[in-house]
Parts: structure tokens; C-alpha cells; sequence
């Protein structure tokens, strides 16, 4: 039986209730993840141990569709960032595998919601998360396509012509492509955790919001060296996960 809480039904609850016999197989599904990330070359030593951590906050806090999430983000992630692969490798623009501060900076924030949902059970905490996750799809895939298929990439505060891979700069192709990760990394969080339909467009838009508020942040603090790339795309998690909120409270 599906626990219910504020209206609605959430498998995340009943996953929780239960938790405390499966902490041996949330541990097997983390170890697998995580090895398997490192194995395609997705993450580095650190970044893979980083990656456990979150996988098994995600995993524990939030049940198996936070774990589809986190699982769809980093599919999504390692694909686009080896399509065009001969293409970024002649503009030096190609990505190494993350380290463990860039594993933290993009999905930390949803690990953090996870870990709240599982301490309060606040179902806008999965919405959150959501947005959370589907942030750092949008911005590599985005980031990434645009490199690969982008013939024309500009920045984004005045639409100046810039190489593809610069801090800031967007490009039509990247920006769809970013917008369809956002989508799917957020249907599969809110489906996969038995939400309401209607936040998966909240967490979409959330996403995109705040995929556009680290192209922002790129180019007006982090080509200035202000700000570094992690710190950015923090912040960009984090934006989304604000808005997803506030909008599902107007």
C-alpha cells in the first residue's frame, strides 16, 4: 500500500519505510554506479567516490526513481559528451572525466534534497531534486552539443560572436538539445517518484532557468575569473531547484 501524504501518493515514502532492509543492495546498486562511471571513463577516482556518495544519498533519501534520475543524467551526460568527440578534439574543446568537486558541484544540491526529503517526507523536496538533476542534463548536454553541431555560437548577454566553448556562449543547437535533456532527466525523477504530472513541466522549466543562469554566470563572472566553473554550476543547480520550488507555491 502507497503511503500518502499532503494529497498526494508517493512510492518515495514507502521506499523509506522499508529502507532499513535494503540498505545492502542500495549499498550494491552505489558500489555498481559508481564503478561503472569510472570504468566508461565518466569520472575519475575521486569523482567516482563522490558519485557513490550522492548516488547512495539520492538512493536512500528518495527511493529507486531518484536513482533513475541520477542514472538518466549521467546517460544523458557521458553520450553527449562523446558525440562530435573528433570535432571537439580539433577545437580542444573535449571534456576530461569529472573529479569529485565537479561531481558534487552539479548534483549535490539534489543529493541535499533527497537527504531533506528523507528526514521532513516534504514532497516539494522531490520537485526539487528533480530541477536539481535536470539542471546539470540541460547545461552539458547543451554545452556539449553546442560544441559538436553549434556552427554559430554567441554570448549570451549581447549575442557577440564567440568560439564554440567559451564560458557563456550559446548556440540554437545546444540550447534545444539542453532543453530535451532538462525534460527527460525531469519525467523520469517525477514519474519515478510518483509525483504529480504537472511538475514535470515545473521541473523542465526549472532546469532550462537554470541552465540560462549559468551561461549568465559564465559570462559575466567566470570569464572574468571571478567565479570558477564549479562554483557556477552550483549555482546553477541550485537556481533551478529555487525556482521549481517557488513555482509550485504561487
Amino acid at each position: 500500500m502507497l503511503l500518502i501524504r499532503n494529497g498526494l501518493i508517493i512510492p518515495s515514502e514507502l521506499w523509506r519505510a522499508e529502507s532499513g532492509s535494503r540498505l545492502g543492495l542500495v549499498f550494491g546498486i552505489t558500489v555498481a554506479f559508481a564503478l561503472g562511471g569510472y570504468l566508461v571513463r565518466g569520472v575519475s577516482r575521486a569523482g567516482a567516490v563522490a558519485g557513490a556518495s550522492v548516488c547512495f544519498a539520492l538512493f536512500w533519501g528518495a527511493g529507486p526513481g531518484a536513482f533513475l534520475g541520477l542514472l538518466s543524467l549521467f546517460g544523458l551526460t557521458w553520450a553527449a559528451t562523446r558525440t562530435g568527440l573528433s570535432t571537439k578534439r580539433s577545437r580542444e574543446t573535449g571534456r576530461e572525466a569529472r573529479n569529485a568537486s565537479q561531481v558534487l558541484a552539479n548534483v549535490g544540491i539534489a543529493a541535499l534534497c533527497a537527504l531533506g526529503y528523507g528526514l521532513i517526507r516534504e514532497p516539494w523536496l522531490l520537485l526539487a531534486m528533480s530541477a536539481a538533476l535536470a539542471e546539470p542534463a540541460a547545461d552539458t548536454v547543451s554545452s556539449e552539443c553546442g560544441q559538436a553541431f553549434g556552427q554559430r555560437v554567441f554570448l549570451i548577454t549581447n549575442f557577440e560572436r564567440v568560439a564554440a566553448g567559451t564560458d557563456g556562449g550559446v548556440s540554437v543547437a545546444g540550447t534545444l538539445c539542453g532543453a530535451v535533456a532538462a525534460f527527460l532527466v525531469g519525467a523520469v525523477c517525477v514519474l519515478g517518484c510518483g509525483l504529480p504530472q504537472k511538475w514535470i513541466w515545473i521541473s523542465t522549466a526549472a532546469g532550462i532557468a537554470g541552465m540560462v543562469a549559468d551561461s549568465y554566470l559564465g559570462a559575466l563572472l567566470e570569464r572574468r575569473g571571478r567565479l570558477g566553473n564549479d562554483a557556477v554550476n552550483f549555482l546553477g543547480t541550485l537556481m533551478a531547484a529555487i525556482v521549481a520550488v517557488a513555482v509550485e507555491k504561487l
